[in-house]
């Protein structure tokens, strides 16, 4: 019984993230065939969301990637990576 709940969550999940994907931030298919995929495959078409079709990928977040984000990296994240900060006390 809670093979297919989990089931049944895991689609939703993945039909909603994709449906709520703006289009051109989309990866590998159109959006409407990713909802499809995820609707007529759920287990698989939502794994495959997941890794191929969402804009940062759950490999990239798992892994540490920047998910094909491109520009510079970020600023210092405390005042004492700050060289700034360092340079005034």
């Amino acid at each position: 019984m809670a093979i297919p709940v989990a089931l049944l969550a895991f689609t939703v999940f993945c039909v909603v993230d994709a449906v709520q994907t703006d289009e051109h931030e989309v990866r590998g298919l159109p959006k409407p065939f990713w909802v499809i995929i995820c609707l007529i495959f759920p287990g698989a078409g939502g794994i495959a969301w997941l890794i191929a079709g969402r804009p940062r990928s759950i490999l990239d977040i798992i892994f540490g990637g920047r998910g094909g984000r491109s520009g510079p990296p970020r600023g210092p994240l405390g005042p004492d990576d700050d060289p700034d900060f360092l340079r005034d006390l």
